[in-house]
C-alpha cells in the first residue's frame, strides 16, 4: 500500500466507495488522514464499517473543513451534470482530484509509464509491463485496468508504474507528471462527460501537461486529431516527441512497414520483428499496441531483444480478442471489450468466415461504419436491446438473425458454423463476440458479458471435439 503519511491530519474527502475509492479510503486512514467519504449507494456506504468510519454525506457537509476532494473518476464532476459534492467542492475552491494523482506526488521519484487512447490503451498497458517484468525491472501496473492506483506496493526508482489513464482519470490530474507518456489514438467516445469532441481531445492531451525535461511523449500520427497534437507538442518543446504509425514511415520514430516493425530513433530504420509472426496478436490494431509498448520500453530503456522477448511470451488480456479455443473445427473468440463500433472494426479486420454476435446497449453512431468488414462475415446474430436498430442498419446486406440473448446466439452461430463446414462452404470459421455495444442492458459489465460467453464456449466444448488455445 502506498504511504500518504504526508496528509496525516488533513481532512481529506472521498467520494465513490468502488474498487478506487476503497483503496483510497484505506491508504488515507493508513496514513493518518481524517477521511469523509460517501457514496451515494447504501450498500456501498456499509463498507466503512471496515474503517471505523461513518458515512459523511459530502452533498451536505461543511465545504470549509475538507482540504480536497477525491472523487471517483466514474462519477461526473462537470459534464454532463456535475455530482452536487463536486459543485460544492469547485465553489469552496478545494482541489478535486483522483487516486492517480495521490500515487504520483507521494511517490515522485519512481519511474512512471501512462498510457491512454479510444482504443487498446489496455493491452498495451498489460503487454508494456509485462515487457518491463520480463527484463527484470520491478513493475507494476493499473489504474483504469486492474489494480488501483493506491493499491501498489511501495516503489523505488529502479522500479516502474505503468498506469493506463482514461480520459475521466486525466481530467482530475493537477501535478502528477511521467516520465513516458502513450497516445494510441482518439475517436469519439464519452463526449457527454467532456462536453463534446474538443473537451474529450483535451482531455487526453492532459496526459503530456507535465511531460517535460528528458521525456518521452509517444503519439500515434495516424488519426488526425494525434497528428495535430503531435505537431503541438514538437512545437512545444521540452520533450522527445516519438510518432507511432501503422500505416506510413514515422521519421526518427517507431512505425510499421509492410508487416516488420522499424526502430528509426536514431535513424537507422532498424527491422525488429516480423509481426505477422505474432499470432497471439492479430490485426493492425495490435501491431499499433505492440508499436506503443516498444517505444515506451525504449524510453525505460529496454533492449530490443528483451523487448522481443516479452512481446512473444506475452499471454493477452481476457475479452480482448481471447481466443477461447476450438470446438468441432470452429475458433470462439471472446472480444467483449469492443463496445463501439470502432473497436469492433479492429476484431473483424482480423479474421474471415465470421459468424458475429453483436448488441447490447447501442453507442451513439451504432455500427455505422463497419461495412468493408460485410464480405468478411457470413451471419450476424443480434442481441440485446440494440437488436432492432441493428438489424434496420444491416438491412440485406448482411445475412443476420435476432437471438434476444448470448446463450441463445452463440448457440445459433456454433449450429451455423458447423454447418459451413460440413457444406465446405468455409474452412476457417470464427464465432466472434465483438458487441459494438455497452453490456448494461443485459450484463453488469463487459467482464461479465465475456465470462458467460466463455462459460458458453466451455459447455460446446465438453460435448464436442475441443482444442485448448
Amino acid at each position: 500500500m502506498i504511504d500518504l503519511s504526508h496528509l496525516r491530519g488533513k481532512t481529506i474527502a472521498v467520494l465513490g466507495l468502488g474498487k478506487s475509492g476503497l483503496a483510497s479510503v484505506k491508504a488515507l486512514v493508513n496514513g493518518g488522514a481524517i477521511v469523509w467519504a460517501w457514496d451515494d449507494n447504501a450498500e456501498s456506504r456499509g463498507q466503512l464499517e471496515a474503517f471505523g468510519l461513518a458515512p459523511i454525506n459530502l452533498a451536505e457537509c461543511d465545504w470549509t473543513e475538507p482540504d480536497m476532494l477525491v472523487i471517483s473518476p466514474g462519477i461526473p464532476s462537470t459534464f454532463p451534470t456535475p455530482h452536487p459534492a463536486a459543485e460544492k467542492a469547485r465553489r469552496a475552491g478545494k482541489p478535486i482530484i483522483c487516486d492517480v494523482e495521490l500515487l504520483c506526488t507521494a511517490l515522485p521519484d519512481v519511474p512512471s509509464i501512462a498510457i491512454t487512447g479510444t482504443n487498446g490503451k489496455s493491452t498495451t498497458t498489460a503487454l508494456t509491463a509485462h515487457i518491463l517484468s520480463n527484463a527484470g525491472i520491478k513493475t507494476q501496473a493499473g489504474g483504469n485496468l486492474g489494480n488501483p492506483a493506491l493499491g501498489f506496493d511501495p516503489a523505488g526508482p529502479d522500479d516502474c508504474f505503468v498506469l493506463e489513464l482514461s480520459s475521466y482519470q486525466l481530467e482530475l490530474l493537477h501535478d502528477a507528471s511521467f516520465d513516458a507518456c502513450g497516445l494510441l489514438n482518439i475517436t469519439p467516445d464519452h463526449l457527454d462527460r467532456h462536453g463534446g469532441m474538443d473537451g474529450y481531445i483535451g482531455a487526453k492531451r492532459r496526459v503530456f501537461a507535465r511531460n517535460k525535461g528528458p521525456k518521452w511523449a509517444v503519439i500515434s500520427v495516424d488519426d488526425d486529431p494525434c497528428a495535430r497534437m503531435a505537431v503541438e507538442l514538437a512545437r512545444e518543446g521540452g520533450r522527445r516527441v516519438i510518432e507511432v504509425s501503422v500505416h506510413k514511415p514515422a521519421p526518427h520514430g517507431i512505425y510499421v512497414e509492410n508487416g516488420w516493425l522499424i526502430d528509426d530513433l536514431s535513424g537507422a530504420q532498424a527491422r525488429i520483428m516480423d509481426l505477422v509472426t505474432v499470432a497471439h496478436m492479430p490485426g493492425v490494431h495490435n501491431w499499433q499496441n505492440i508499436a506503443f509498448a516498444y517505444a515506451l520500453c525504449r524510453a525505460r530503456g529496454v533492449v530490443a531483444s528483451k523487448i522481443i522477448e516479452g512481446i512473444m511470451s506475452f499471454p493477452g488480456l481476457a475479452h480482448r480478442q481471447e481466443r477461447l479455443g476450438m470446438a468441432d473445427g470452429v475458433t470462439f473468440v471472446n472480444d467483449s471489450k469492443a463496445t463501439n463500433a470502432e473497436a469492433t472494426a479492429k476484431a473483424l479486420s482480423a479474421y474471415r468466415d465470421i459468424y458475429w454476435i453483436l448488441g447490447g446497449k447501442p453507442k451513439e453512431g451504432g455500427i455505422d461504419g463497419l461495412q468493408a468488414f460485410y464480405p468478411q462475415i457470413k451471419k450476424a446474430y443480434l442481441i440485446g436491446s440494440a437488436a432492432d436498430a441493428f438489424a434496420e442498419t444491416l438491412g440485406d446486406d448482411l445475412p443476420w438473425q435476432k437471438c434476444e440473448t448470448l446463450d441463445r446466439a452463440t448457440a445459433a452461430a456454433f449450429l451455423d458454423a458447423r454447418e459451413g463446414i460440413a457444406s465446405r462452404a468455409v474452412d476457417m470459421p470464427v464465432v466472434l463476440l465483438s458487441p459494438a455495444c455497452a453490456s448494461f442492458d443485459q450484463f453488469k459489465s463487459f467482464e461479465a458479458r465475456g465470462d458467460a460467453f466463455r462459460d458458453l464456449f466451455n459447455a460446446l466444448a465438453n460435448t464436442a471435439g475441443q482444442e485448448k488455445p
